[in-house]
């Protein structure tokens, strides 16, 4: 919002949630772009990488899991965790490469959002799961007391994307949005990525 404001102070934004992942919105012209992890989104819909970001996890202050680093997938998957998920869904590539060591963990709860899953994490023994880029961002925003640990399976990179219509790609302000989502985060990830290497060197071990 600040670089939107700064290069176009009589432009307003307006933000809509979105529950489903569909590329319904776009197509009937209800939203001008689409921010997220997007995939699938039918073959006119136009895609571009943001930037990319992998899961970390958070837990309290003191927690038993961080007391031995670097955490193993056993005694990872033996805590009761917190997940984030729009859907209510329990199962993720977490789940599936757990799976392949022979491992399972047992979700205790779900929230729609990762602020959530943070806030309980912060405030019980449960175990959540975030993208490092958010997890630094409430960090830096003086969030709740939390530590971030490696996730000790591999997982796919987490890709953020923007996704538009073909009928906005020759607009000059939809070209000047799609330019300035494209600035501001990629150098937002770039610092991230940064402060991360600095601050939580062994998430890249």
């Amino acid at each position: 919002m600040t670089a939107a404001a700064q290069a176009a102070p009589e432009v307003c934004l307006s933000f809509v949630p979105k529950p489903e992942k569909s590329p319904r919105s776009l197509r009937e012209d209800d939203i001008d772009i689409e921010v997220g992890v997007l995939h699938g989104m039918g073959p006119e819909i136009h895609l571009q990488t943001l930037f990319r970001d992998r899961f970390i996890v958070a837990v309290r202050q003191g927690h038993p899991l961080a007391a031995q680093t670097p955490v193993t997938p056993e005694r990872y998957a033996a805590c009761q965790h917190v997940i984030a998920s729009r859907q209510g869904k329990r199962t993720g590539p977490v789940d599936k490469a757990l799976a392949e060591q022979g491992l399972t963990r047992r979700i205790a709860a779900v929230t729609p959002d990762f602020s959530a899953a943070l806030a309980i994490a912060a405030q019980s023994d449960l175990v959540a799961l975030v993208p490092a880029s958010f997890f630094i961002q409430k960090m830096r925003g003086g969030g709740e007391r939390l530590q971030g640990l490696r996730l000790p399976v591999a997982t796919p990179e987490i890709t953020v994307s923007q996704m538009w219509h073909p009928r906005r790609k020759a607009d000059p302000a939809h070209q000047w949005l799609r330019q300035l989502l494209l600035t501001v985060c990629r150098r937002q990830a770039a610092e991230l990525h940064r402060a991360a290497q600095r601050t939580w060197p062994a998430w890249f071990r």
